[in-house]
């Protein structure tokens, strides 16, 4: 049961966060391989510090990619999120490769008709989560939303040149206050954004503030002495170059900002073979249609798999005392409604397409529109199918 009374807070980080530049780089990779074959199978991962990109894991794909395509669209990654800085700069970076061909033992299991099972097998054993809940209009918890929403328009104004001061790195963070499981307001505000050496703390308050109180409803600007922006003072140096990213590190920030369980596994530079990913965005998918028909207010789902198996071995859901209808009842009509072995999710969602690096930064659920990547498993196309079970 959810507590009458509580706060709750949830923090998120931009496109030029450390991790966040490394989730670009191997989603933008991952894209370049689909893109020349669409059940290409990759696993990357990066890591940044100053002036330095360094890849490693493994791929197979039908066509060739050269080192110098891999290079490229490390490039025009890093150019695209804004990085033309003395210690990270696009065109200067040192670029190391050691990605390599996936294993033999690991395709077998994944490949229809290869490994101990004639089906196409779940890429690795996990357990996925999805969440969804109507806090918001986007049925994302009110906490991550609007941390998103936050550095989405300081990077907007960063990117048109309206604010030409912002640099790529920011960090923001939205504490809300709950009655009887709703929200009602902010009780404190947390943005931390790189700026250029020619502004001062005050300077980049002034920038900031305006932004903050357009993202949150009318009137939940928190007092000032609890609206804090770059807390610890000057903050010119950023990015990889004032610390070093890794993939894969910001698991909570690209999902729910802790407002629900996680399985514990990465999404970026993993093809959708890999359930980490797959199955994860599926969950979130049902869970979000469950919530649009009207069966809960709240709802988490659970899926797990094991390593070359292709249906699911669980399914679970908790619609946390808000669901209309016995959750057990729920549990048996998703196996109805969607074919949850990888094959069938990547399928449904169609997945096997170059669309992964704009998922890399501000959260890769909550964003339905077009202009915000009008993603697959944000649709609400099951609605109906979900009301007539249950009519």
């Amino acid at each position: 049961m959810i507590r009458s009374s509580y706060t709750f807070t949830s923090e998120s980080v931009s496109e030029g966060h450390p991790d966040k530049v490394c989730d670009r780089i191997s989603d933008s990779i991952l894209d370049l391989f689909l893109s020349r074959d669409p059940v290409a199978r990759v696993a990357c991962e990066t890591l940044a510090t100053t002036n330095r990109v360094v890849l490693a894991g493994e791929f197979r794909c039908k066509d060739e990619v050269s080192d110098q395509e891999i290079e490229d669209v490390v490039r025009s990654a890093i150019r695209d999120i804004g990085y033309e800085q003395k210690g990270f700069h696009w065109e200067n970076v040192k670029i190391t490769n050691l990605l390599h061909e996936q294993s033999a033992e690991i395709a077998q299991g994944v490949d229809e008709g290869t490994g101990t099972y004639a089906e196409e097998g779940a890429g690795d054993q996990g357990i996925m989560f999805g969440y969804a809940v109507d806090e918001t209009p986007e049925l994302m918890p009110a906490t991550i939303y609007y941390s998103n929403e936050i550095l989405k328009e300081l990077a907007r104004l960063r990117k048109t040149g309206e604010q030409p001061d912002l640099q790529p790195d920011a960090k923001s963070q939205v504490s809300l206050q709950f009655e009887n499981g709703v929200p009602v307001g902010s009780n404190c505000v947390v943005v931390s954004t790189q700026h250029s050496d020619r502004v001062s703390v005050g300077e980049v308050r002034d920038i900031v503030k305006p932004v903050v109180e357009s993202i949150l409803p009318e009137g939940w600007l928190p007092k000032d002495e609890d609206f804090y922006v770059n807390p610890t003072g000057r903050f010119v140096i950023g990015g990889p170059d004032g610390d070093a990213g890794l993939t894969g590190r910001k698991i909570i920030v690209d999902t729910y900002g802790g407002a629900a369980p996680h399985g514990g596994g990465a999404f970026s530079g993993k093809d959708p073979t890999k359930v980490d990913r797959s199955a994860a965005y599926a969950c979130r998918y049902l869970a979000k249609n469950v919530v649009a028909a009207g069966l809960a207010k709240r709802c988490i789902i659970q899926v797990s798999y094991a390593i070359g198996v292709a249906k699911p071995l669980s399914i679970y859901v908790d619609t946390q005392g808000t669901g209309q209808v016995d959750e057990a009842k729920i549990e048996s009509v998703l196996h109805e409604v969607m074919d949850l072995s990888p094959k069938g999710i990547r399928t449904h969602l169609k997945l096997n397409q170059p669309i992964f690096a704009r998922t890399a930064a501000y959260g890769h659920f909550g964003r339905a529109a077009e202009a915000d990547g009008g993603f697959s498993w944000e649709k609400t196309d099951l609605v109906e199918i979900l009301k007539n079970h249950f009519s």
